[in-house]
């Protein structure tokens, strides 16, 4: 067991990185030629203002008194420069927005850290734990750069050294503005903090601008750019590609910028103009990558190399000839990429099997530039302008065709990989509980010595075809695996033929029913990726599983208590996302729940006469204790926060000590089935309250109940099925582990627990929010153990919120598996078959094209499956260790009653 877990680990863990090489490799090209403007820049430097997460809305709209946050800007806008929303791309985070400005190329995660430039770079930051979302006012962050870019300027003019490298030409100075994204995490944007945010920035701004232009004697060649390098949704998280994350504001001005232009149309879909009054002056939407062959124009610096950035011309005041040689090295640049990218390929491809793109080719490519330097030397600049566009497009449909060339031939690959692997997972479930090997003879079970010889050849000439080919390392890997997988599929073909004519004796209809039921569930799953209330028809429909078989009518309470709780949970998914509508209140009523249900424990642990009494009493009293701390420390913790007083210290050592005792208190409860889930369930909700914010917190509980309900409909299914069942629920210990003796054969009904499980951690997943977006992740859920910002701290807790109601149900799931007698390995095979089908579906769906929002989307949609099954396994481990292991509280030696 432990191999087969370990290698289907190894498949899968190759299934997933697949995705980064056909989805997510690196754009970046080397080798081309450096490409500059051959005339002089209209401005000797730039100043680069970016405010992570300013919204392109909140800064153009009026307040509700008419009257615009931002007047400096709004100036800016109407008399002295150019404007318009800068479009970014996912993941809306800063380090890719701030690649896509600078370098104009897009979501590159090995190129960032390469290329020293400190040389060439001065750099001055505050320390990390300023950025505090608890802070009494995080406005510091902004008012912290402007003082010290305030400061280096004054410095200049006593220090020689300092003072000639500030008045070089071609020099940029960057101002990372990092309060208004703070306070938009802390306090959402649609508050009076990032409102105020917003006025000092723009305050400070007018004051910047003043000392530059002060200093530098109005020369007028300082050219001034004022962006965001992502928005933020209204419930103050970023990350994905909702159009708030993508907006963000654009106002340039000073050197070489264009004047405002007053029009009477404007050709764009949304409403904006008409709600920020800005309909009368033109804007210039943009692409965030096009910042970066602005910048270089500007200040007469080679365009960056990689950039894919298109300069918007009609932004610029200088002269038609300018506009046209900036147009012209722009296209040149981007066919540079592009000509090294179509040589590398060629170099990398078999003559007779490479494909060239046919839209942009040697002729064309020389045509187009012959015809538009030609236009160029005419003084017709408008058309030279136009057919440079036109190349920079053909360049770049070029550029993403070489750059997914490989893609369906590893997708390919990948897919056949997944089939074989799902095969050969099916044909072990079925070899180990079918008895379909009974009687075939010794020759039919002895595979051919033809097989191996025929895979092994086929292995050595794929590796020839990739080594000719001098494909990267990955490529064999998920070219070669395939082929194990699928020789070990046809070894078993006794066992296919038996399974077939076992097949061949169930009733086609029947057959066909069933297999159209399992095909209709699993769609109701995928389709719950995309919309949760599709959770809710599934747990509607689970609420008449009594009703179509015998269970009504043989337990009726019991289906009673199925049906509620399934109607109850299936409420969730209905509510918004997590984090949207925070309700502290809410967090200290489902407190108080567990409490009146422990309550109820405790009674009918102090009736019982047994040898747990007295450790098992004091450990329920413990968790009582834990649950009341939370509460505190959720109420005085949220209190504390609108105040502004930060997070008490007292609270943040409470709240990290019962994260760490929820680890170890279910292992001190005895091993009797109900009383261990019920202790996982109470310190699991000790921690849950702490990482909760509203209507969640309720979660858990909810899906216990159903669990705790689910194991007794299993148990009453099996009781009165052909199997024996020797103990009760209530008589049944975790420790026993089920003999090799008791696994029976595989029937019907386990399939079916096997899709409910799966059918319940995707409800645990999705049920109070869709984390399939970055953006559903709220940072607030985390205030009661830290507010200064630690990605990874942060991180860590919120997957661990993530991940509890995940481990109530695994945890159930082992009950499930204990009841009902059938070996572990087989229910788990099946569980991860159907997750394996659910990704196959996902892998499918994934596009690179449309909205970035549904590029995103459908990413992650196959990231998330394919985790979930890696960490199924893990969760299954950890769901035995709470289960089974067992700790002595005061020291005495355990002993299990059976």
């Amino acid at each position: 067991m432990l191999l087969y877990i370990t290698l289907g680990l190894l498949v899968h863990f190759v299934f997933f990185a697949s995705i980064f090489d056909i989805y997510f490799t690196s754009p970046l090209v080397h080798g081309m030629t450096p490409q500059f403007t051959p005339l002089p820049p209209p401005a000797k430097r730039l100043m680069l203002f970016v405010a992570d997460g300013l919204r392109a809305d909140k800064l153009y709209e009026l307040d509700e008194d008419g009257n615009s946050r931002a007047p400096f800007v709004r100036n800016i806008i109407m008399n002295e420069g150019s404007w318009g929303i800068s479009h970014t791309r996912v993941p809306t985070e800063s380090r890719p927005g701030h690649v896509a400005m600078i370098a104009g190329f897009y979501e590159d995660v090995s190129a960032v850290a390469k290329g020293d430039l400190r040389s060439h770079i001065f750099t001055e930051s505050y320390d990390a734990s300023s950025e505090d979302f608890g802070a009494h006012d995080v406005t510091k962050l902004d008012t912290w750069v402007f003082d010290h870019v305030k400061e280096f300027f004054h410095a200049a003019r006593n220090n020689q050294s300092l003072f000639s490298k500030v008045n070089e030409d071609k020099i940029v100075f960057f101002l990372h503005l990092l309060g208004i994204d703070t306070n938009g995490h802390a306090h959402r944007p649609s508050s009076r903090e990032y409102s105020d945010n917003i006025k000092l920035v723009d305050k400070e701004l007018k004051e910047i601008e003043s000392t530059v232009k002060d200093f530098y004697g109005n020369d007028g060649k300082t050219a001034f750019i004022f962006t965001a390098d992502h928005g933020m949704t209204d419930w103050g998280s970023h990350g994905a590609g909702h159009p708030l994350e993508t907006c963000t504001p654009f106002i340039a001005w000073g050197a070489g910028i264009r004047l405002p232009q007053k029009v009477s149309a404007q050709k764009f879909d949304d409403s904006y103009l008409q709600e920020w009054k800005l309909e009368n002056w033109k804007r210039q939407d943009i692409n965030q990558a096009d910042v970066a062959p602005l910048m270089a124009a500007l200040i007469g610096v080679p365009f960056p190399l990689n950039s894919v950035g298109i300069i918007p011309v009609d932004m610029l005041n200088t002269s038609d000839l300018f506009k046209a040689e900036s147009m012209f090295t722009n296209a040149v640049q981007i066919l540079e990429q592009f000509k090294v990218k179509m040589t590398q390929k060629k170099e990398a491809t078999l003559s007779f099997l490479f494909t060239p793109f046919k839209s942009l080719s040697d002729t064309k490519q020389a045509n187009i530039l012959r015809k538009a330097r030609y236009y160029i030397k005419q003084k017709k600049y408008d058309e030279a302008v136009s057919l440079c566009r036109q190349l920079i497009h053909l360049a770049l449909r070029g550029l993403a065709y070489y750059h997914t060339y490989d893609r369906f031939f590893l997708a390919f690959n990948v897919v056949l990989g997944f089939v074989g692997w799902t095969s050969y997972a099916s044909l072990l479930i079925i070899k180990s509980h079918c008895n379909l090997m009974r009687g075939v003879s010794t020759e039919a079970k002895n595979p051919s010595r033809l097989l191996p010889c025929a895979f092994g050849a086929v292995g050595v000439s794929v590796t020839f075809f990739l080594l000719i080919q001098a494909c990267p390392w990955t490529y064999y890997i998920y070219c070669l695996l395939p082929l194990p997988i699928w020789y070990a599929v046809l070894r078993e073909i006794p066992v296919i033929q038996g399974f077939v004519t076992l097949l061949s004796t169930f009733p086609p209809r029947r057959f066909l029913g069933y297999l159209l039921l399992f095909i209709l569930g699993v769609e109701v799953l995928v389709l719950s990726f995309f919309y949760r209330y599709m959770l809710t028809a599934g747990l509607v429909a689970l609420a008449a599983w009594p009703f179509i078989t015998a269970l009504w009518t043989r337990a009726k309470s019991i289906s009673l208590s199925w049906i509620f709780f399934c109607l109850l949970l299936a409420v969730f998914p209905l509510m918004p996302v997590v984090g949207r509508q925070p309700d502290i209140f809410l967090v200290v009523g489902a407190g108080l729940l567990v409490l009146l249900l422990s309550l109820f424990v405790v009674t009918s642990v102090i009736k019982r006469k047994d040898s747990f009494i007295n450790e098992e009493l004091v450990l329920h009293l413990l968790q009582m204790l834990s649950i009341v701390f939370s509460m505190c420390v959720v109420y005085s913790t949220h209190n504390s926060l609108l105040k502004k007083q930060g997070l008490p210290l007292l609270n943040q050592i409470v709240s990290w000590t019962i994260l760490a005792s929820s680890f170890v208190m279910p292992l001190l409860s005895p091993p009797v089935l109900f009383d261990r889930l019920f202790s996982i369930l109470v310190s699991s909700m000790s921690t849950y309250l702490l990482l909760s914010t509203g209507y969640e917190a309720l979660f858990p509980l909810v899906l216990s109940c159903l669990m705790f309900v689910w194991i007794h409909m299993e148990q009453e299914t099996l009781q009165h099925s052909v199997v024996s069942c020797k103990q009760k629920v209530s008589t049944i210990q975790f420790a026993c582990n089920t003999d090799a003796a008791q696994c029976r054969d595989l029937c019907l009904d386990d399939i079916r627990r096997a899709f409910f499980l799966v059918f319940f951690l995707v409800t645990a997943f999705f049920g109070t929010g869709n984390i399939a977006s970055v953006n559903s992740f709220d940072p607030s859920s985390v205030y009661c153990f830290l507010t200064v910002f630690s990605p990874f701290k942060m991180g860590a807790l919120i997957m661990w919120k993530i991940l509890i109601p995940f481990v109530l149900v695994m945890c159930a799931f082992e009950a499930v598996q204990v009841t009902t007698q059938l070996s572990s390995k087989s229910l788990f095979l099946m569980v991860i078959n159907i997750s394996d089908i659910m990704a196959l579906h996902f892998f499918f769906l994934i596009k690179d094209y449309g909205s970035w929002l549904d590029i995103g989307t459908s990413i992650s949609h196959y990231v998330i499956v394919m985790s979930m099954t890696i960490f199924m396994v893990f969760l299954n481990c950890l769901a035995q260790m709470l289960t089974t292991r067992k700790l002595s509280l005061c020291g005495r030696p355990k002993s299990h009653v059976i």
